[in-house]
């Protein structure tokens, strides 16, 4: 196996269930603030910063210099963060297919386990929370390898709170682990944005998994090293590395 030191992962359809939840989400707060959005655009934009899902879709729908453009941007994201975290305080929250198999297989190799995602860090600390994927994490959500995951990281702790497409959040988590080679890096995610994150950060390999919020045909057509089927397929494909 090639040494790998660190697997990157996104959250929501990736290592957590998401069976829509979060685009029922988006399009509840767009019907109630009087955006519109189609389910295939708000797809799209899975896996985005969700402030920049908002502001995308408010601009696409009246112009980012119509004078209510930034009240509207501030009214829509309000409303979706009420109801995304009554969501994920309320509803069941669980692991994908073999995610927790895979952390514990990882942790057995010394390979460092990081969170990245779309969602900001309130929404981020309840689902880590009610897994207990929190345990052992210090302040800045770095944790030792003793813990579940060694390192957690959203767009708000990014400059600007710059999500993906962007490599930013894989680069800050290789940054507090020490891991200085991008080719000991595998990124995986479930949207087009996780891939190109993986690619612009020169990953050895930027995964795609197709039990999330994308299709395999829907994932194919981005640049990618591999798309599985669940994270169960994950550590064979290091193996043969």
């Amino acid at each position: 196996m090639t040494q790998v030191q660190l697997v990157v992962f996104d959250m929501a359809g990736t290592t957590i269930k998401d069976d829509n939840e979060v685009q029922a989400c988006f399009l509840t707060a767009a019907e109630s603030t009087g955006l519109q959005a189609e389910r295939d655009r708000i797809t799209a934009l899975m896996g985005w910063a969700k402030k920049q899902v908002f502001q995308t879709l408010w601009q696409e729908q009246i112009g980012a210099n119509h004078p209510d453009y930034a009240a509207n941007v501030e009214r829509s994201y309000t409303q979706f963060k009420e109801v995304l975290e009554h969501h994920y305080r309320t509803q069941p929250v669980q692991p994908t297919e073999g995610c927790l198999d895979l952390f514990a297989w990882l942790n057995t190799q010394n390979i460092h386990i990081a969170l990245n995602t779309g969602f900001y860090r309130a929404v981020t600390n309840i689902i880590l929370n009610r897994l207990g994927w929190d345990q052992g994490l210090n302040e800045n959500y770095i944790g030792s390898a003793n813990s579940i995951i060694q390192a957690s990281v959203t767009p708000s702790e990014i400059y600007h709170n710059e999500g993906r497409p962007a490599p930013y959040m894989i680069q800050k988590a290789m940054y507090h682990l020490g891991v200085k080679d991008p080719k000991t890096v595998i990124a995986i995610g479930d949207t087009p944005s996780d891939l190109e994150a993986g690619i612009q950060a020169n990953c050895l390999l930027s995964l795609g998994v197709t039990n999330g919020t994308h299709t395999q045909n829907q994932l194919e057509q981005y640049p990618h090293h591999g798309l599985i089927g669940s994270l169960s397929e994950l550590k064979e494909k290091m193996i043969r590395l």
